[in-house]
């Protein structure tokens, strides 16, 4: 068995880790971590885990206990956390916030499967990748691969209300957000970084280079994501469009082909031939990607739940990947008809 600590757990994420985990055949969660509610059951505060555990939150961290320890902290937390405690070299840590993803002066492998599944399979170290930056770069990875990303990409993509994260703000309160619609960090998000670091990894050589203009600026060389996040009327999942022009017509069964190979082997992205609904995905690890081809322009559709193919799902799935496991086991997970 593995055994399992998490730190942040009383957060959305954290709750999603606790089920997810609980259901695991291959998984004793030895610890969750939670200062503020340390004494209470999880139950207490993830209530729809009422019946199914009677775990509580502690403010120990066993580390000695574990084999792997997932940060379920907000961003800029996991950093710090480690230059002031001490974890076992042998413990492997997946973070899910922002701060190991971009590659620097750190051992932390990018937990992108279809892109990565080997370095996570060796890594001792996992960088989760972000909610919108796993949507939008599923919707984009086949068509970099082949060289296709020649000019500026225009993305629009709307998130549910769990993508805020738990603590109350005054966008994510219930009455601003019923029947209301928003932008928000239009072409500044931060997962910008992360998308262009592995748009460019994975492009030819002689592909223009994908520019960031958070650090590059407008006037740089190469070709921007521009991306305009949306704020959505609902809690869990995100949708997102991607325009991309190519330098000249292509038939459409041509790109269809580049998306069904790319993904053949992914455990849980998939190439539909039908336009996509969002309940396709919701509460299940699945990333769906469409594609739609207009003379010189590609249309795609990429969609995932924010909290699970978008976080904690993704983050068992490397977990997996990284013990030699299944990748798909504990996150059999079906989405609903209604």
């Amino acid at each position: 068995m593995i055994k399992v600590g998490i730190l942040g757990a009383a957060g959305y994420t954290g709750g999603e880790l606790i089920r997810l985990l609980l259901n695991h055949p291959e998984v004793e969660i030895v610890f969750a971590n939670s200062e503020s509610n340390a004494g209470n059951l999880v139950s207490d505060v993830h209530e729809g885990l009422l019946g199914d555990t009677d775990l509580k939150f502690t403010d120990q961290m066993s580390f000695e206990d574990v084999d792997v320890v997932f940060f379920c902290f907000g961003h800029g937390k996991s950093e710090q956390f480690l230059k002031e405690h001490t974890i076992p070299e042998s413990v492997k840590i997946i973070d899910l916030a922002q701060d190991f993803r971009i590659a620097g002066n750190h051992d932390y492998v990018y937990g992108l499967p279809e892109t990565h599944r080997s370095e996570i399979a060796k890594a001792q170290h996992v960088a989760n990748p972000g909610c919108f930056a796993t949507c939008i770069q599923l919707g984009l990875l086949p068509l970099a691969k082949a060289g296709l990303l020649k000019h500026d990409i225009s993305v629009n993509a709307v998130t549910g209300s769990t993508g805020a994260g738990q603590k109350p703000a005054a966008t994510t309160h219930f009455s601003w957000r019923a029947g209301n619609f928003s932008t928000y960090k239009l072409f500044n998000h931060q997962h910008l970084h992360e998308i262009c670091q592995t748009l460019n990894e994975l492009k030819p050589a002689d592909a223009p280079h994908v520019v960031n203009t958070l650090t590059e600026g407008y006037d740089a060389e190469g070709i921007t994501v521009d991306f305009i996040p949306y704020r959505g009327d609902f809690a869990r999942g995100i949708f997102c469009t991607e325009v991309i022009t190519l330098d000249q017509p292509t038939e459409a069964e041509a790109i269809v082909a580049l998306y069904k190979v790319f993904y053949r082997d992914a455990a849980f992205t998939h190439y539909s031939d039908k336009a996509l609904d969002l309940k396709q995905v919701v509460n299940t690890n699945k990333g769906l990607v469409h594609v739609d081809v207009f003379n010189r322009k590609i249309v795609v559709t990429s969609i995932i739940d924010n909290l699970l193919k978008g976080a904690v799902g993704q983050a068992v799935q490397n977990m997996n990947i990284m013990f030699g496991l299944n990748e798909t086991s504990g996150l059999n997970l079906k989405a609903s008809a209604f």
